[in-house]
């Protein structure tokens, strides 16, 4: 009987392995934020109102995305970290309890789609036209929001494995599709009707279906992960394990929900440009973001699966690259908006109003993109290590202790331009937050390993 064949990230150079894994997942999430991006450009061009419409119902689809991201990063690490320690059994019980919650929670979000969505924007605006748009689009992105969740959770699962490429290739395919969609639906090109925002909505959640049955296809393919019916009933420690990891994650993006809905409260206080200006915001960060998000994906599974097979050496290398990679791109991402804010802006059709407000708010928030790309980085230690409820902690202190209330002081008592400085006060506190627990962290969990290690 030959012996098992060690998985690539107990063995392979991390320098590579780490390239080769985060690379496509980096690249997909870029193409991910290209097609968020895309869909604010066509509806920029149908009307300010619209792409106004779209920031507010935001919030509503970011709480959706935690659910289902944060679920996914607690089935992603305990995979890896089973496979880390041959445990085949346990990884494939993870990866089967992931697809029972990932339905269970569309089912939440559809019936939040039907009741709730007109209540939310009705707390922004009493403009019927903004009510309308908002309303339905969101309400059509959370009803149809099954592709999305057994998307990202397959995607995952396959990324557990090592498999990044595959992942890649399913988010490029639901981006060309929604690309394409956006605006024939939108405009009403080809014989299709004018649909505005509602046609942006239809093509999003159709290119998520795509993407979905792409992904089962590609996990029923996977060698390293085989799911039996068996598999799909719910275990009580299984799921206590995901949850470990994807309960803090999914409440520290959900945090995001509270925030941006607070924030569009605020910002809105100083017109209808500001709150388009931040949406126009939001998606072109998102260009500078996804890649780290994407290099935190790449490295949860390395980091799981060497702190499983005790190698803490390849676990700091593997850090030390990842924060080399994210203060590339965040620092390029800095001197971008930083030199041609109004470029990006132009893109959207922006007034000369909102340009005014934008450029001032890109320059003054990207000055903590570098070190937002740090605590990202070093987020995937804590959640590779089961201890996600660390980048909660972090989350919910840089969010609400400190980046809301400064916004709605600063913008109260020196307005619009003062507001954005809370970013920066925010970040600050964080990344002195991460430094300390990743140093308790260090101590207390990845030195030991070197004595145990086998």
């Amino acid at each position: 009987m030959q012996p098992a064949v060690e998985n690539k990230m107990g063995v392979r150079p991390i320098p590579s392995l780490v390239l080769s894994m985060s690379f496509p997942i980096m690249l997909s999430m870029l193409v991910q934020a290209l097609y968020n991006v895309v869909d604010s450009l066509y509806v920029s061009h149908y009307s300010q109102d619209a792409l106004t419409a779209l920031t507010l119902a935001f919030p509503l689809q970011n709480l959706l995305i935690a659910v289902s991201v944060g679920t996914s990063i607690g089935i992603n690490s305990l995979i890896s970290r089973k496979l880390g320690a041959k445990d085949t059994k346990a990884a494939n019980k993870a990866a089967g309890n992931g697809i029972t919650i990932s339905l269970l929670s569309w089912l939440l979000f559809a019936l939040i789609g039907l009741f709730f969505t007109r209540r939310f924007i009705a707390f922004f605006t009493t403009d019927a036209e903004l009510l309308k748009m908002g309303h339905r689009y969101s309400a059509i992105a959370l009803i149809f929001s099954l592709g999305i969740f057994i998307d990202i959770t397959c995607e995952r699962i396959l990324q557990s494995t090592g498999d990044t490429v595959r992942p890649m290739i399913i988010q490029m395919t639901g981006a060309i599709v929604n690309i394409i969609l956006d605006p024939i639906l939108i405009f009403g090109l080809l014989g299709a009707p004018r649909m505005g925002v509602v046609g942006a909505a239809i093509a999003t959640v159709f290119a998520q279906h795509v993407s979905a049955a792409m992904a089962i296809y590609y996990v029923r393919k996977n060698k390293e992960i085989t799911i039996t019916r068996g598999d799909l009933t719910l275990d009580r420690k299984t799921v206590k394990d995901i949850y470990a990891v994807g309960l803090p994650s999914i409440i520290m993006q959900s945090i995001a929900t509270v925030l941006n809905t607070s924030l569009n409260k605020i910002i809105i206080g100083f017109g209808t440009a500001a709150v388009a200006v931040f949406g126009i915001y939001f998606r072109l960060q998102s260009f500078i973001f996804m890649p780290i998000f994407g290099l935190n994906s790449g490295l949860i599974p390395i980091i799981g699966y060497n702190y499983g097979a005790k190698r803490p050496k390849r676990i700091t290398e593997a850090l030390r690259v990842g924060i080399l990679v994210s203060f590339i791109i965040m620092a390029t991402g800095f001197l971008l908006f930083t030199l041609i804010p109004h470029i990006f802006l132009g893109w959207f059709n922006a007034t000369e109003a909102m340009v005014a407000i934008g450029t001032v708010a890109m320059r003054r928030i990207s000055l903590c993109f570098v070190s937002a790309g740090f605590c990202i980085v070093l987020g995937a230690l804590f959640q590779a290590t089961g201890d996600g409820y660390i980048t909660m902690i972090t989350s919910v202190t840089r969010q609400l202790v400190f980046l809301l209330p400064s916004a709605y002081l600063l913008g109260k008592y020196f307005g619009l331009d003062a507001l954005w400085f809370s970013f920066i006060i925010a970040e600050s506190a964080s990344l002195l937050l991460t430094i300390y627990y990743f140093i308790r962290l260090y101590r207390k969990k990845i030195r030991p390993l070197a004595t145990t290690a086998h």
